[in-house]
């Protein structure tokens, strides 16, 4: 898939309502599949289609967790901090910047800094 079709459907999906409200009910804290549902107002189906949509781009994560009576399920965090989109020469251009991309950046940066 070639850059310009990606940052498009990257919009498409960001620009979705549905997908919205549930990444703002995961950027506020880790919610199972059922949470998102009854917080967002949704169907079960609706929040597992966003949650997907929003996996392919990598900006949800899953962590599965045990129940106390022994079912895993799985909750969905935010992926990322923030993000930017930019419209420069007739071109959208999108940023996403992830939490931990900044030791990574930093540990690079100092080794730019100080070579031995």
């Amino acid at each position: 898939m070639d850059d310009e079709r990606a940052i498009e459907e990257i919009l498409d999906t960001i620009g979705d309502e549905h997908a919205r409200r549930v990444l703002a009910a995961i950027s506020r804290e880790p919610r199972s599949a059922k949470d998102l549902s009854e917080e967002c107002d949704l169907s079960l189906p609706t929040v597992y289609r966003r949650i997907e949509m929003l996996t392919q781009y990598d900006l949800v994560k899953d962590q599965t967790l045990v129940a106390d009576d022994g079912n895993h399920y799985k909750v969905y965090e935010s992926n990322f901090e923030s993000t930017v989109i930019s419209l420069e020469d007739d071109e959208y251009k999108v940023r996403i910047y992830r939490e931990e991309n900044l030791p990574d950046r930093f540990s690079q940066l100092w080794d730019d800094l100080n070579p031995e």
